[in-house]
């Protein structure tokens, strides 16, 4: 992906954290200029404030009853005028951190669905919850900090020549000793940056490990290993804390050199302004005003320092959403893609020799579990291959067009947030009987009598207040639901019970009549009632026909079938 102002901006830069940000910047352009020019005057209207008091005071003390009003108002109004700049700024500043923080949100779902089934494997989820969480606030903020940061440089600039028209000494103390005090808060950027870095890492690594537990939490119990994973996560979370630590420590001198320095600062130019005014080359006036320029540099120092921070934190976060953004999907569309002819279609692998007939219900028996799954990521378009529907490569074929006529659905897939219903027909294209009707095939019609709102139930994260086979029969339900036109199922039927099982095994047939079904299975109840059977060993087809001619003939599929049992 690559952005450039004159190209479509609607596509992110992924070279770089830096313009991956700038991107960010350019799609919010017009809010962004007008958050930066509404920083500058509100910066520049404090800045001149110091100057209306000191005018004043000058007619005070000449007795100057209509110097002393003029410069009232002025500063009136430079009050007004600063507190409008100010709200409009802020307004201005948080519509550009919720765009750049829910900009980075809807990129980060995007790669998600286009990275696909890849996504596991190249990412951990405690990376992508990461950005979701933390990041996208740090990337805002770096947004937003962009109008106060402008507004205070040119603050100090304006201060800056009003100092040096007023005395040159004084002037040059602002012109060298701001750039000084930047370039000692820049000594302690770098190393923040580093350890912000490997913060940001471990805090990632940890999420993952987290949610890994937190999803295995059953089978830790049930195998004794709770308290080994519980002390691992201990250990990795005082790690985290340390490092932490390391954070803190460098943000508390950050944050006490913005207070220390500028008062340094505010105390050497008013010093210097006092002995100038004893000398009676400034007026009492003109010491006041001092007085407040000093003060008021606090500010936009303050604020300097404050943008680095954040900048810097925005461009650490920006580095981790630009390596997701850069994960290429391991599958893509051809150059050009290549027609389908309607209707189911004869399904081939030519690498195991699997060729599944369109229309009939055919099961696939393998010795190995492994070989039966990557035989489906095959023809499931999930792999590379020389896989065919109706004899035309499935590499040749857009993949939407694939996922479409071609449904794999394995015990690896979730049940996600939200009502039932919605959850077994995400695309809410069935009607009540559909749904009803596939409920009744999968045998999921007593989970749902058992909810208490029925489909409109709400689902818990990842389906977790149903049982391993409850979520089983869901997830088969959803696959009919979905009524494809090709349906490869991947042990449908494994965590339910015996009773259970034959009850799908007994309907499922039925329900898809018409359409072209294979279930990898080794369940002698589905095999019995599949139209056809093929048996693979080693990745290869070596038998095929019904599952009672292959128990006879075919040894190996008896041994394979009775799970070795004579």
């Amino acid at each position: 992906m690559r952005f450039s102002p004159a190209g479509d901006p609607g596509v992110p830069d992924t070279r770089s954290a830096t313009r991956y940000l700038v991107w960010l910047a350019w799609r919010h352009k017009v809010l962004l200029t007008v958050a930066i020019l509404l920083g500058v005057l509100w910066m520049v209207a404090q800045a001149l404030m110091p100057a209306a008091v000191g005018r004043a005071v000058d007619g005070l003390t000449r007795r100057d009853e209509d110097a002393l009003l003029t410069w009232g108002l002025v500063l009136l109004g430079l009050g007004v005028f600063q507190a409008v700049a100010g709200i409009l700024r802020h307004r201005c500043a948080v519509h550009n951190f919720l765009g750049g923080a829910y900009r980075t949100v809807q990129l980060t779902v995007q790669a998600a669905n286009r990275l696909g089934a890849a996504l596991p494997r190249r990412v951990s989820a405690g990376e992508v919850v990461s950005i979701g969480t933390a990041d996208i606030s740090q990337i805002g903020a770096a947004i937003d900090i962009t109008a106060r940061g402008a507004g205070a440089i040119v603050a100090i600039v304006t201060v800056g020549v009003i100092l040096l028209g007023a005395s040159v000494p004084l002037g040059l103390v602002v012109v060298l000793g701001v750039p000084l005090l930047m370039a000692v808060v820049g000594l302690l950027i770098r190393p923040l940056h580093r350890q912000q870095q490997a913060y940001r890492d471990s805090e990632g690594a940890l999420t993952s490990r987290a949610g890994d537990i937190v999803s295995g939490l059953r089978v830790l119990r049930g195998v004794g290993g709770e308290p080994v994973l519980s002390a691992r996560y201990r250990a990795r979370s005082q790690a985290l804390r340390a490092d932490g630590l390391r954070v803190a420590r460098i943000e508390s001198l950050l944050e006490a050199a913005q207070v220390l320095l500028p008062g340094a600062f505010l105390v050497l130019v008013t010093w210097l302004g006092a002995k100038f005014a004893l000398r009676g080359e400034i007026s009492a006036g003109q010491l006041v005003a001092f007085y407040g320029y000093t003060a008021f540099l606090v500010s936009p120092l303050r604020q300097l320092t404050e943008a680095v921070d954040k900048l810097t934190r925005g461009h650490v976060a920006a580095r981790r959403v630009v390596r997701l953004l850069r994960l290429a999907p391991e599958l893509g569309d051809p150059a050009r893609p290549v027609t389908l002819p309607d209707g189911p279609g004869e399904l081939a692998d030519p690498a195991s020799g699997v060729t599944v007939p369109p229309g009939r219900f055919t099961a696939l028996a393998a010795t190995a579990p492994e070989d039966a799954a990557a035989i489906v990521d095959r023809l499931g378009r999930y792999a590379d291959s020389d896989a065919t529907l109706h004899g035309v490569p499935l590499r040749d074929v857009a993949l939407a067009t694939v996922r479409e006529r071609i449904l794999v659905a394995d015990n690896d897939a979730h049940l996600f947030t939200g009502p039932l219903r919605a959850e077994l027909d995400p695309h809410d294209r069935a009607d009540e009987a559909a749904v009803a009707a596939a409920l009744t095939v999968a045998s999921a019609t007593d989970v749902v009598e058992a909810l208490p709102a029925g489909l409109d139930s709400a689902v818990a994260e990842r389906g977790r207040e149903f049982s391993g086979g409850q979520q089983q029969r869901l997830r088969l339900a959803r696959a009919l639901v979905a009524d494809p036109e090709t349906l490869l199922l991947v042990e449908p039927t494994s965590a339910v019970d015996a009773h259970t099982e034959a009850r799908i095994a007994d309907r499922l047939g039925a329900a898809r009549t018409g359409r072209t079904t294979l279930v990898c299975t080794t369940s002698p109840l589905v095999l019995h009632r599949a139209d056809h059977v093929i048996f693979v060993e080693d990745g290869k087809v070596v038998a095929e026909g019904s599952h009672t001619a292959l128990l006879d003939g075919e040894a190996r599929y008896l041994a394979t079938v009775s799970r070795g049992e004579d």
